[in-house]
């Protein structure tokens, strides 16, 4: 048997799989990821109050909440996403970061090298941290499903979003499996909006 077409053959099988497939589509608005010590600074002898369940298994939205501070600018009940990171995470959207006066870089989430800078205030205290960026659009899926898929890590696709009079196709949108996701495409408020996206819309892999 010849490998290379044999390889070929699977490849081809994989991709004309995707055309079948709907994308359940996460919307997310403005929240905060907290390392354990600036928790423990902006909510002193406080734990994390868990409020509910995300679909993503094992993260949580908390009852905690921070004002976020810009140079033009408040966001007032920016919530706070556990579990507790190693390092502070702002995510906003474009239209909350030129509110409130800040240029963030457009970086998935945990890409924090050139993160802007941002205040954050609680009830207790305020800290300033480089942790503000606008997310990068992505998909979770579990490994398995990433193979059934013929997609890796880090691969770049583009989706249709097909809603009524907003047709949208998003490119650049990366893939991250992992063990345990749920396949869920995440975008932010506003690419939502753009899109006319309500809680039941769905994304389609571009064919």
């Amino acid at each position: 048997m010849n490998k290379v077409k044999l390889k070929q053959d699977v490849v081809q099988l994989f991709t004309h799989l995707r055309d079948y497939v709907q994308i359940p589509i996460g919307i997310s608005n403005r929240h905060i990821h907290l390392s354990k010590e600036d928790f423990e600074l902006l909510f002193p002898g406080q734990e994390v109050n868990i409020m509910k369940e995300l679909t993503q298994p094992g993260f949580y939205a908390a009852h905690q909440t921070v004002t976020i501070v810009g140079s033009k600018g408040e966001l007032h009940k920016v919530r706070l996403l556990t579990p507790l990171r190693k390092q502070t995470q702002v995510e906003l959207s474009a239209t909350d970061a030129r509110t409130i006066g800040v240029r963030a870089p457009i970086r998935l989430s945990g890409q924090l090298a050139d993160a802007t800078d941002i205040i954050i205030k609680s009830d207790f205290a305020t800290i300033t941290r480089p942790a503000a960026i606008i997310a990068k659009r992505h998909i979770h899926m579990n490994p398995t499903d990433a193979k059934l898929l013929g997609l890796a890590l880090g691969d770049k696709v583009s989706v249709v979003i097909d809603t009524p009079e907003r047709r949208t196709i998003y490119d650049d949108v990366i893939i991250r499996p992992s063990e345990g996701a749920v396949f869920e495409m995440h975008i932010d408020t506003d690419e939502a909006n753009a899109a006319n996206c309500g809680k039941e819309s769905v994304a389609y892999f571009l064919k």
